[in-house]
């Protein structure tokens, strides 16, 4: 895959180092050629000293074979002018644009954008870890607004079908996984204890859920 990474900050050497060491072909831009030392000392891409909102720099960068786009600059303005232009002009099939002010959000969504909060998912995450420390998020769906949860039956949840312990609680059970062995399990399933069940859910219904499997059974 060939992939155009706009903006060479600590989010864009950071992509573009694990892009390339993944084997895909990488060209980064950006117009302070200084920002280049963050790169890895294994990045084998290009780089191209230059402003990128200019049409002949993405040429140059190859923009009209590029599988992908990613426009990581601390500019949101540039982010949505760069991931347009890629998206409409040139065809890009997979462009994706860092939102890095929450207020210019609703700008990329009216683009037609498909963004990545940067500040939104991080204060999310941290507001988590702050206020329920022992919940566990192994996905983030969007920009944090879903997260699947990861929790581990207790004891007094034994032979309790799975229904009884998710009812009405806005979530949705994405798998059980039981001696090794995950499943899709139906809503009349028996719990068993230390079965490790992974949910979807906003932050507030994976609080409650973790008070109920923490709760005396009375």
């Amino acid at each position: 895959m060939y992939v155009i990474v706009v903006g060479c900050g600590r989010v864009g050497s950071d992509l573009a180092g694990r892009l390339s060491r993944s084997g895909h072909d990488v060209t980064v831009i950006d117009y302070v050629g200084s920002t280049f030392k963050h790169l890895d000392p294994g990045y084998r891409g290009r780089t191209i000293e230059a402003e990128s909102l200019s049409e002949e720099v993405l040429k140059r960068a190859g923009i009209e074979k590029a599988d992908a786009l990613a426009a990581v600059t601390n500019s949101d303005a540039v982010n949505a002018v760069v991931a347009r232009v890629a998206k409409a002009i040139f065809h890009v099939p997979n462009v994706v644009a860092r939102n890095y002010d929450p207020r210019w959000r609703p700008l990329h969504e009216a683009l037609g954008l498909q963004t990545v909060a940067t500040t939104i998912w991080g204060s999310q995450r941290i507001e988590e870890l702050l206020e329920s420390p022992r919940l566990r998020s192994v996905f983030s769906a969007g920009n944090g607004e879903v997260e699947v949860y990861e929790f581990v039956v207790s004891g007094q949840w034994a032979g309790r079908p799975l229904a009884t312990l998710v009812e009405g609680l806005e979530c949705a059970v994405v798998s059980l996984t039981r001696g090794g062995r995950a499943s899709l399990p139906p809503v009349d399933a028996l719990l068993e204890t230390g079965d490790v069940l992974h949910v979807g859910a906003t932050l507030k219904p994976a609080e409650a859920l973790r008070r109920r499997l923490d709760a005396t059974e009375e």
